[in-house]
């Protein structure tokens, strides 16, 4: 079951998945100081940022999404708000997530499939949908493909 995330009710268990995300972010593409650098972040500083962004966004529109199994929480996914779309004339998947105990099954299905939907209901510049996605997952790379994701240019970063 796919179902709107809830502040009051939901917090732990959106971080907990959020730490892992971030977690195998660091571990699987970028080596140990990626690791290290994703490790270090993830204090109650940014628990408490983030819970507080993620209230924030749902407090004004539907951004973040829950995939329950069983009563489980097994993932989420976070589009950015409506508001920001003028940023990337677009609407903007910022993270995906499933338990490595649900790769594999309907869930990131599911997961995608609304994501889409909250997409499609956005009133955006462009009728397109942007994320972010390592060159080197090659299982997430194989999934986006499959809905027909296709290359759009490649981000760029430097520490500040």
């Amino acid at each position: 079951m796919i179902r709107r995330y809830d502040p009051h009710e939901d917090s732990e268990e959106l971080w907990n998945l959020k730490k892992q995300f971030e977690l195998e972010l660091g571990s699987n593409t970028g080596g140990a100081e990626k690791e290290s650098t994703y490790r270090t972040k993830l204090d109650g500083t940014y628990r408490d940022r983030y819970l507080q962004w993620a209230a924030d966004c749902v407090n004004n529109e539907d951004c973040i999404v829950l995939a329950e199994v069983d009563g489980e929480v097994v993932g989420y996914a976070f589009v950015l708000p409506e508001r920001l779309a003028m940023i990337w004339d677009a609407a903007v998947l910022n993270e995906l997530f499933i338990k490595k105990s649900h790769r594999g099954t309907t869930v990131a299905t599911e997961l995608m499939d609304t994501v889409i939907t909250i997409a499609e209901e956005q009133n955006l510049p462009l009728d397109r949908i942007v994320l972010d996605v390592d060159q080197e997952n090659d299982r997430a790379q194989a999934f986006y493909d499959r809905y027909g994701f296709e290359h759009w240019g490649e981000m760029v970063a430097r520490p500040l």
